[in-house]
């Protein structure tokens, strides 16, 4: 909704205030299609140039996540405490033996069918059942296993952030294309120098239009796209730090309940749940 707003004030604002000054929008509107097929032209085409399909895939899903937002809400969070507490209670009271079924087939798990959001996302359920598995191989060193968890992690996080740095790529590039714009205008003017000065005067002030919307859809548009895009994948990640802090807890030996408190503080300040509250959630868990 605020990045709709924003949108509205941007282009009201922007050109609201040229109207006001005695602007004339006429010359804007004349030149913005020709202009914008270059630079819009050029911006696709330097995009398809720099990214790998699977990249350019994953931006055109991100545009969705600039204006919906993290997908993970604050019930999110409390399911995936509750889905470690149920599995590190089982591995502390029945051994590691127990959770096996459910970890080597999570889609038919009686405790994971529990949580269909936290189901539904691949890389979670695989950071868990690969990081238990691990643990059900005897794999208790907590400092190798965290050290495994936190490659998971960069490397996810490092896939996960570059639609949003080929979004800062483009913005980057945008105002360079407006003056290629601006100079191919500039180039159609010295061509006609033998015109009138009114004419040349309506060329040049067309051609100057390439750069302005260069610079305002690079630093209007695409740069704020590019930066929210980028807080929404930083924030989806804090989901994944809340697993690798419950599953570490869990190998230096602590309770269930502490291993998930300790992974209630890596919940973001917005969505987290207090000691209480998650108590509550907890308790209604039922027992297997």
């Amino acid at each position: 909704m605020f990045q709709i707003i924003g949108i509205v004030l941007l282009f009201g604002l922007v050109f609201g205030s040229f109207l006001m000054s005695g602007g004339n929008m006429g010359v804007i509107i004349e030149a913005a299609p020709h202009e914008l097929m270059a630079i819009l032209g050029a911006g696709v085409a330097s995009f398809l140039i720099s990214n790998s399909m699977t990249t350019i895939k994953a931006t055109g899903g991100g545009f969705a996540k600039i204006f919906s937002g993290p997908k993970w809400k604050a019930s999110d969070y409390s399911d995936v405490l509750s889905l470690l507490f149920v599995l590190t209670k089982m591995m502390k009271q029945k051994g590691v033996v127990a959770v096996e079924s459910h970890i080597e087939n999570p889609d038919s798990s009686t405790i994971f069918s529990k949580y269909p959001r936290i189901l539904k996302d691949h890389f979670a359920i695989d950071f868990i059942c690969d990081t238990l598995r691990m643990m059900t191989m005897n794999l208790e060193d907590p400092h190798q296993v965290e050290d495994h968890m936190e490659k998971q992690l960069e490397k996810h996080h490092h896939e996960a952030l570059m639609p949003p740095h080929a979004l800062q790529s483009l913005a980057d590039a945008l105002p360079a294309l407006g003056i290629v714009a601006a100079v191919l205008g500039i180039i159609k003017t010295m061509g006609a120098i033998t015109e009138p000065p009114e004419v040349l005067g309506g060329m040049i002030g067309s051609a100057l239009v390439g750069t302005f919307l260069g610079v305002f859809m690079a630093y209007g548009l695409v740069g704020p796209m590019a930066t929210r895009l980028t807080d929404v994948v930083n924030e989806e990640s804090a989901l994944y730090n809340i697993i690798r802090s419950v599953l570490v807890a869990h190998l230096h030996g602590n309770a269930a309940q502490i291993s998930v408190e300790i992974g209630r503080g890596a919940v973001p300040s917005a969505s987290q749940p207090s000691f209480a509250e998650l108590e509550t959630h907890l308790n209604s868990v039922p027992a297997e």
